[in-house]
């Protein structure tokens, strides 16, 4: 089975063993893919854990997702959050169906750091 993150990866070599081993994503960009992967099963606890201390909601809202109609993801650029980096920025469009059944999307800028040597979403970027 593909992975929903869009990577064009197996599910059970992509975003599987950070959803369902603990395993730390190598980069901004995997966390991201990971995060969307997420909120398609939402699983609130894995994003819960990926959010930065500082900007994190609490579990208890994060336990209430939505039940959107994810369909897809496309990363746009990133910049730094490789393996060496400290911070990076992920730009992606996420795709979702309305009640209509209207294609809708979400553009996002995010920013990302480590925290504790692991990848963390900090906040969406201004633009």
């Amino acid at each position: 089975m593909e992975c929903n993150c869009g990577s064009g990866n197996r599910w059970k070599a992509c975003c599987a063993p950070l959803l369902l081993q603990g395993k730390s994503a190598s980069t901004a960009e995997a966390l991201m893919r990971s995060r969307y992967v997420a909120y398609v099963r939402r699983d609130g606890d894995y994003l819960y854990k990926t959010w930065a201390s500082s900007t994190r909601p609490s579990k208890a809202s994060l336990k209430q997702l939505a039940a959107t109609d994810w369909q897809g993801l496309t990363v746009i650029r990133t910049e730094r959050g490789g393996v060496d980096d400290s911070t990076g920025v992920v730009e992606f469009i996420a795709h979702w169906r309305d009640e209509q059944g209207n294609l809708q999307e979400m553009h996002e800028v995010s920013e990302f750091v480590r925290e504790k040597g692991r990848w963390v979403y900090l906040k969406a970027k201004a633009s």
